[in-house]
């Protein structure tokens, strides 16, 4: 199988056999093949210094770019969600218990059949209440149609991020994709260490939880401005080499502000199947300047450039920029503006709408052929869904650990003796 097409018989095998149970369910007609994120983490693994792009869907617009763009390379994709996007308190109108429906419509309407994960990233924990609260909220969240989550507890110390993980599990379909977290994301300070990785990979291994992806603090931060040192590279494949036996993949976070050297470099030198692209797809979807990377550039007043022509009407982009000065919104803060002017912007005449989604589609496409090297991808998860036979690969490797050393009391334990410098607060929302 060459590119991936709807009529073509291993397409039809995998629509049959790929679509996880709550994907059935909800869309029994469709022909979308909306599938467990870890087909995808196998498909990068299997072409090898390859990584799925998972871009955060914060506007109708940037997910029909992306699904283009991935058609176009015939790429696996993720379209993600995090909490602070689209949980119960978001600031976009796209959110957890949406965007499969969005997804959905959206392949079948432009005939997309490249497989697509449904993401609910950065699903983040910051006390107890927030885990109990948890255990009614994320079922919803799969009943909605979410086909893989990042469990967030990095920002708590390593003994409760990783408890509250395993307290957490049960209630997450055991053929989702996973994601956990070590280190906040935060920039240059908290960097994570092999300790802490190894800490939580071979706590959660002794119970039976295999995750797909770990997130690091490896030196990037979230949001458009550049950080001092951006992603370390070295720490990374050094860490990613220590978890080597656990098979578990990496998952980079904020990948503004790195220019592509630099995540070649990530795809070429360590462990990584998925970055996560949030803040570029918004700005470039709006018609801002940016660079070739996707940061926007900011004038000498620290201000946005809007290209005349680009993007959303000028007319509209000069009336978020009076809401975002009334309502002291600054620079990364300017992505509070999805919400109260979503409906604005899909009530644009429709020739600016598609200019929208075509400025996605070829920055997407770029970085999925010339950055991430996931070109044919979509093939090779086909190819593995069929192979398989299921919706579930089952996970990549078995219980290596002694449960009889992590019980509670252990790993709180453990964890006291681990050295680790966690810095000030950070902003790991998304």
């Amino acid at each position: 199988m060459a590119l991936a097409q709807t009529n073509h018989p291993d397409f039809q095998k995998a629509l049959a056999i790929g679509r996880p149970p709550n994907i059935k369910k909800l869309f029994p007609n469709s022909q979308a093949l909306i599938v467990s994120g870890k087909f995808i983490d196998r498909a990068m693994r299997i072409k090898g210094q390859a990584i799925s792009m998972a871009a955060n869907g914060r506007s109708s617009f940037v997910i029909r770019g992306a699904l283009k763009a991935a058609q176009r390379a015939n790429s696996a994709l993720i379209i993600e969600i995090a909490k602070s996007e689209g949980g119960a308190n978001a600031y976009c109108a796209v959110n957890y218990w949406n965007i499969a429906r969005m997804v959905d419509a959206f392949c079948n309407e432009m005939a997309i059949c490249i497989p697509v994960v449904i993401h609910a990233d950065h699903y983040g924990i910051k006390s107890q209440a927030d885990v109990e609260a948890a255990k009614i909220e994320i079922p919803s969240l799969f009943n909605a149609g979410i086909t893989s989550i990042a469990i967030d507890a990095s920002h708590l110390p390593d003994d409760q991020n990783l408890l509250a993980s395993i307290e957490l599990n049960p209630f997450v379909p055991p053929w989702a994709g996973l994601e956990t977290e070590v280190g906040e994301i935060k920039g240059k300070t908290g960097l994570s260490t092999i300790d802490e990785a190894l800490f939580l990979i071979q706590g959660l291994n002794a119970h039976d939880i295999f995750p797909d992806w770990i997130a690091l603090n490896n030196g990037t931060t979230h949001g458009i401005e550049e950080s001092g040192q951006g992603i370390q590279v070295a720490l990374t494949a050094e860490i990613h080499n220590a978890l080597e036996r656990y098979q578990i993949s990496g998952a980079q976070h904020g990948t503004s502000g790195n220019n592509s050297d630099r995540l070649r470099d990530i795809a070429q030198k360590t462990k990584t199947t998925k970055a996560n692209v949030a803040t570029a797809l918004q700005m470039i979807s709006w018609g801002l300047e940016v660079n070739d990377f996707g940061n926007a550039i900011l004038d000498a007043d620290g201000n946005f450039n809007k290209q005349k022509g680009e993007g959303m009407t000028d007319a509209l982009w000069a009336e978020m920029v009076a809401y975002a000065d009334s309502h002291g919104l600054k620079g990364g803060n300017f992505k509070k503006l999805n919400l109260p002017f979503e409906n604005k912007l899909q009530g644009q005449p429709v020739e600016v709408q598609k200019n929208m989604i075509q400025r996605v589609e070829n920055f997407v496409h770029n970085m999925l052929v010339n950055v991430f090297n996931a070109q044919d991808t979509a093939t090779l998860t086909i190819e593995h869904i069929v192979s398989t036979g299921s919706h579930d690969p089952g996970p990549k490797v078995s219980r290596m650990e002694d449960p009889a050393d992590w019980t509670t009391q252990k790993i709180i334990e453990r964890a006291a003796s681990l050295s680790s410098d966690k810095g000030p607060a950070g902003d790991f929302d998304d």
